[in-house]
């Protein structure tokens, strides 16, 4: 009876599904993104979110995202807090700019009910946006995000460095001995490679366990957490001496959890909970720098979750023949209930999973196969010693695999078509070149309208994304060092 109430429910047998068939795709979702409880707090911690806060905000926001998604909207897209734009809460926002992270969690909180409201079928202005936007475009924006995450997890293996002259450069390949986490992770990086190519699911968590594995046996040296905590330069001081010494006692390596530490209950976020609160009250002398930092998570936001929700929709049938996602305001007030809850208890914006399609392969037809996910999610509260272990090089592997698979969706792009092919690329190749997928957006939006306008097609471009491109060029452009809206509200407070 349980079962068929199910069925009734979610109607997968109507949809060509079955009941086991749905938690197989929901299961086989969960291993492929099973790796987000390891690499998002291990990023947020870097912004200086205590690691248990950060990954017990990332389990409650996928387990709230994917309720939403699964009980509500009935679709079998899974969500979580969202790669890509976790590296850009922490090196476009806390690192560049200079926030303090419990004021970009609060321009978190404020983007999700900003994200919701427009999100309400009553108001819809965000699929208008959405359906404004060119279809290559949309493409392209998924495209640049997976070269964002490669460059950061290369930067993370320690394969990619900082260079004066060519700004980056190979790493030091002769110090990469086999205690060297650049050398482990890629290792493990060919191997996640090995395994989605036969197929196996959950490649990307084995491969990043794999690698913690061999690099908690063998104390192997983290290459990147060494340079983020300040403790070394380009991982020279860290190579080992003939002796077994080393330059620098204060290198970071890789280090197994105890027995005892693995399993457990992480516990109550104990200093990110609510902490969006306290600085949303000290915003009164820094609201132009709020604003500005909300409006861009904003942007971020709509076009990561736009890209995906159509690349997945689109595989699973639900993009109808106008080329529009069905159940979009369901879908999207599922992303922005995911993301208030995230950043109230301490986490970077949750959004729809590329990794969704992993489940969609396996036939998953309904919201049966996210509120799998969504339970799966919640093991991660009872994990916490285990992932705070993971070296950052293993979990970084993982980036890469990531923006290697996301890549995937540019062959879909219209290349021949001369107007769209500069935007497309300007799209993807601005956002690792820039560090950020704001201004990979940016320069695709505006370069797509002036260049239709220079061929005199005005006709041809949708009035929002007229609207979409005057604003990223305030946003972007204006006198002195700030842009225009700095320079307005210099006047205006």
């Amino acid at each position: 009876m349980e079962i068929e109430a199910l069925d009734n429910y979610f109607g997968y047998t109507e949809k060509g599904s079955s009941f086991e068939n749905e938690i197989r795709a929901g299961i086989a979702t969960f291993l492929t993104m099973a790796y987000i409880l390891v690499v998002n707090p291990a990023m947020l911690s870097l912004a200086g979110i205590p690691f248990d806060d950060a990954l017990f905000a990332t389990a409650l926001a996928a387990f709230i995202g994917c309720m939403v998604m699964g009980l509500w909207a009935n679709l079998p897209f899974a969500l979580a807090p969202g790669m890509g734009l976790n590296a850009f809460f922490v090196f476009g926002v806390v690192f560049t700019m200079g926030i303090g992270w419990e004021l970009a969690l609060a321009a978190v909180f404020v983007e999700g009910i900003v994200f919701l409201i427009i999100s309400l079928p009553q108001v819809g202005w965000r699929s208008a946006m959405i359906n404004s936007i060119p279809k290559d475009l949309k493409i392209a924006t998924g495209a640049g995000i997976g070269t964002f995450l490669a460059i950061i997890g290369l930067r993370e293996m320690g394969w990619v460095v900082d260079h004066p002259a060519t700004l980056v450069a190979l790493g030091p390949t002769g110090s990469f001995g086999i205690d060297h986490g650049a050398m482990i992770a890629m290792v493990a990086l060919l191997a996640i490679a090995v395994m989605l190519a036969r197929g196996i699911k959950g490649a990307i968590i084995y491969g990043v366990m794999g690698a913690s594995i061999v690099g908690w046996a063998l104390g192997a040296y983290d290459p990147w957490l060494d340079n983020a905590a300040g403790l070394g330069t380009d991982g020279w001081v860290c190579i080992p001496l003939d002796d077994g010494g080393y330059l620098d006692p204060d290198c970071i390596y890789a280090s197994a959890p105890a027995l005892g530490d693995i399993f457990g209950f992480v516990g109550m976020p104990t200093e990110s909970l609510g902490a969006f609160a306290g600085a949303l009250g000290d915003i009164g002398s820094n609201l132009d720098t709020f604003i500005l930092v909300m409006v861009a998570f904003l942007f971020v936001d709509i076009f990561d979750t736009a890209g995906t929700l159509y690349s997945v929709g689109r595989q699973a049938g639900y993009v109808d023949e106008d080329d529009k996602l069905e159940k979009a305001d369901e879908a999207f007030m599922a992303d922005a209930a995911a993301t208030i809850v995230g950043a109230a208890v301490g986490t970077s914006t949750t959004t729809t999973y590329i990794e969704s399609a992993a489940g969609i392969e396996e036939g998953g037809k309904t919201g049966l196969v996210a509120v799998t996910v969504g339970v799966l999610m919640l093991s991660g509260l009872f994990l916490a010693g285990l992932f705070k272990a993971i070296p950052q090089f293993a979990a970084a592997c993982a980036l890469v695999a990531i923006g290697a698979m996301m890549m995937r969706q540019a062959a879909d792009i219209d290349w021949k078509n001369k107007e769209m092919a500069l935007p497309a690329f300007l799209t993807i190749v601005m956002m690792p070149f820039t560090y950020s997928i704001a201004i990979g957006i940016a320069a695709g939006c505006i370069s797509y309208v002036l260049i239709k306008m220079g061929m005199q097609k005005f006709d041809e471009v949708h009035p929002v994304m007229y609207g979409i491109a005057g604003f990223l060029i305030l946003y972007y452009v204006g006198p002195g060092d700030g842009n225009t809206f700095q320079w307005i509200f210099s006047y205006i407070f």
